[in-house]
């Protein structure tokens, strides 16, 4: 009886320990290696996050601006109006005292204690430097002469009138009356403006008007004119002036 009852006993005994083996070992493919088989991937976003860098942060706010300082001005209360003198409005603290400084003594000589340099002994102050011994003054200096005055510019040449000018002639060859002119009855006055060198020969001769039979006689008779020389301020200048030549049939 014993014997048959411990070997049922085994028996169950046996048995359950397959069972229980089994069941751990499903366990253990349960539990390890179905998520090694059957594995998820990481959601993208969480991949990202874990593998970029993070942003840096911000940077701090600028400080405030720094407050503009504060003028006190001080308003010195007036002590005058309209010549009238004003009671003060609040009494001050401190009462500023005004020390004079004491004068040097006075020298027994009336002098600049010390002396000045280049003075004279016993002279004033504001004396005149260089002055004789004594402060007697001296005579104030003569005036500079005045300055000479400018010599007068002689102009080169001047205008005379045909009649003051002629009363200076000195030589006057006439004129030869053409004789083509002559015989068409033709006579009148030939005006020519003529310069007179400083020593009173001709120097030019312009034609202003004339006949032209008479013309040719005219310029070569008044060539040879001479005049006395015109002096102005002592010197001799160039004339300008008129010169008629007169043609009439009576020569």
């Amino acid at each position: 009886m014993f014997e048959q009852t411990f070997v049922e006993g085994k028996t169950k005994k046996t048995y359950t320990v397959m069972i229980a083996f089994l069941i751990q070992c499903g366990l253990v493919v349960v539990g390890l290696i179905l998520p090694l088989i059957f594995f998820t991937d990481l959601p993208k976003t969480t991949l990202q996050a874990f593998l970029v860098a993070p942003p840096p942060p911000p940077p701090p706010p600028p400080p405030p601006p720094a407050a503009a300082p504060v003028k006190i001005v001080k308003v010195i209360p007036r002590q005058f109006d309209a010549g009238r003198l004003m009671a003060p409005k609040s009494v001050p603290k401190e009462i500023a005292q005004i020390k004079e400084d004491e004068l040097p003594p006075a020298a027994a000589s009336g002098g600049v204690v010390g002396g000045v340099p280049g003075g004279v002994a016993g002279g004033t102050p504001g004396g005149v430097l260089g002055g004789i011994i004594g402060s007697v003054p001296t005579a104030a200096p003569p005036p500079p002469p005045p300055p000479p005055a400018p010599k007068a510019v002689t102009p080169k040449r001047i205008t005379i009138g045909g009649n003051v000018q002629a009363a200076k002639l000195i030589r006057q060859p006439r004129p030869v009356y053409p004789p083509l002119a002559k015989q068409a009855r033709i006579s009148g006055t030939v005006r020519l403006a003529a310069i007179i060198s400083k020593d009173g020969t001709i120097q030019d001769l312009k034609v202003i008007s004339g006949h032209p039979l008479l013309i040719p006689s005219a310029l070569e008779a008044v060539k040879q004119w001479v005049y006395q020389p015109t002096l102005l301020n002592g010197e001799p200048v160039e004339v300008s002036t008129q010169i008629d030549v007169n043609f009439t049939l009576s020569q």
